[in-house]
């Protein structure tokens, strides 16, 4: 018998491809995804929960889908993901419209806990956090089939202040270099033609696996050798384990899309060294130069915190200068938040709301001309784009990515004119700029095979 599934995937790309296996685990048990909450016999909402933001964003879903219930017998609402994890056995009592809470590493049991719904109502599922996916687990993407996600390990081996995630995914669990090569190989030949490695920190992969016995540089070098995907793409890199050896594979493979993704979160050294980030303001400098004489052509992206406990006026212009300096492609601002259980939440001198509104909004003002001005430079220039199909603005317009812009985080490239599908690479003459996003035409007709 035919049972409908409607499922909502909140956060990061590692949690997508959580949900991804879960999708693919409930079609193999007779599950069939529908388009409409009041077509499902299963609900299901795999959340994040590491900042209040996103815990609140969870709760909203859940009490929404919780009202598609009344409605139909027998319909079942599920809850997974970090928000579980992170608050587990107070759930049940604050969220009685759910009959099952699964935490972080129970999604690969989806299939079987789902069955026991019945005897287990309203139970709480918190596996310790030890799972690790491999190649043999199923998959049914949710993003378009010419790209996918590669989730590289699990886990973070940082301590940050005011970071959660160690408590909620565990610690550093890296999945073998030729295990993820024939992931990657597979979904290359599904027609996949962007692969983005994704982790806490892709840069410490390997770190438990012992000295010598993997690394990023090794792993990409096995990706590209099993895998004919167009463009490899890394998210997130951490500042101080970026070395040569990557640097110098970026800039020789050209199919490692020179986009850096580097969430340094602060350059006063001080406010770095609050937050428990291993290196300073001035390595963060040196960093960027290394980066900019080792691959010219790098776009990187970064955040940046505002509003730590601690930070003065001063310190919020050190990221002022650093990007009038530097004039990186991307960035991303966020004013501090504290989270119960984080270190940071204890910290003394805390920072009003109006203070890290008013640094949030002077810094953003300052990035959006750079970003302007970066993008300005592009007017007049070809330049490869990915296309993603029909505008999210307008039927009348089609829409793709450049390689220095990462799904769903940057901006995009309308274009205005031409003819192209879903999935093909297309260079396009780009003719108008704005603060995050391109316009172009197609400037060869012929699109990639």
């Amino acid at each position: 018998m035919t049972k409908n599934l409607y499922m909502v995937s909140l956060g990061c790309p590692k949690n997508l491809v959580d949900s991804e296996v879960m999708l693919a685990l409930l079609a193999d048990d007779g599950y069939v995804v529908c388009q409409e909450p009041e077509q499902a016999d299963l609900l299901l909402v795999n959340t994040c929960g590491f900042i209040q933001p996103a815990v609140e964003e969870a709760i909203d879903e859940i009490i929404h889908l919780g009202q598609y219930k009344e409605n139909r017998a027998g319909v079942k609402l599920v809850v997974t993901g970090c928000l579980v994890q992170r608050y587990g056995k107070d759930l049940p009592a604050e969220l009685p419209e759910v009959d099952l809470f699964v935490g972080v590493d129970g999604f690969h049991d989806i299939a079987a806990l789902v069955r026991q719904l019945d005897k287990a109502t309203g139970s709480v599922v918190l596996p310790a956090s030890r799972f690790l996916m491999n190649a043999a687990m199923p998959r049914k993407l949710a993003t378009p089939p010419h790209r996918a996600y590669l989730k590289i390990s699990e886990g973070c081996a940082n301590r940050c202040s005011y970071c959660l995630i160690p408590a909620i995914r565990g610690p550093l669990r890296s999945r073998s270099m030729e295990d993820l090569a024939a992931e990657a190989g597979r979904l290359a030949a599904a027609g996949v033609r962007e692969l983005t490695l994704v982790g806490q920190d892709v840069t410490a992969y390997g770190l438990d696996l012992g000295k010598g016995k993997a690394s990023l540089p090794a792993l990409i070098t096995a990706i590209l050798a099993n895998c004919r995907a167009d463009w490899l793409r890394l998210l997130y890199l951490y500042p101080n384990r970026i070395d040569d050896e990557l640097l110098a594979l970026m800039a020789g493979e050209e199919r490692l899309l020179k986009y850096l993704d580097i969430p340094l979160q602060h350059i006063s050294s001080r406010v770095l060294k609050r937050m428990n980030r291993p290196f300073t303001g001035s390595k963060a400098h040196a960093l960027i130069e290394r980066i900019r004489a080792k691959v010219p052509a790098a776009a990187i992206r970064t955040t940046f915190i505002v509003g730590f406990p601690g930070e003065t006026d001063r310190d919020v212009e050190q990221i002022a200068d650093f990007l009038r300096t530097y004039r990186l492609n991307n960035v991303g601002i966020f004013p501090y938040a504290n989270e119960e259980g984080c270190a940071a939440e204890h910290f003394a001198d805390q920072c009003e709301e109006k203070v890290k509104q008013e640094r949030y909004d002077y810094l953003m003002e300052l990035q959006a001309g750079i970003s302007l001005a970066k993008n300005r430079e592009f007017v007049g220039r070809r330049v490869p784009v990915l296309v993603e199909g029909l505008s999210r603005e307008s039927d009348l317009l089609l829409e793709g990515r450049t390689p220095f812009q990462a799904p769903e985080i940057d901006g995009c490239v309308y274009i205005a004119d031409g003819i192209c599908a879903a999935g093909d690479i297309v260079m396009v003459e780009i003719t108008e700029a704005h603060p995050y996003d391109l316009v172009g035409v197609i400037a060869d007709s012929a699109p990639t095979a």
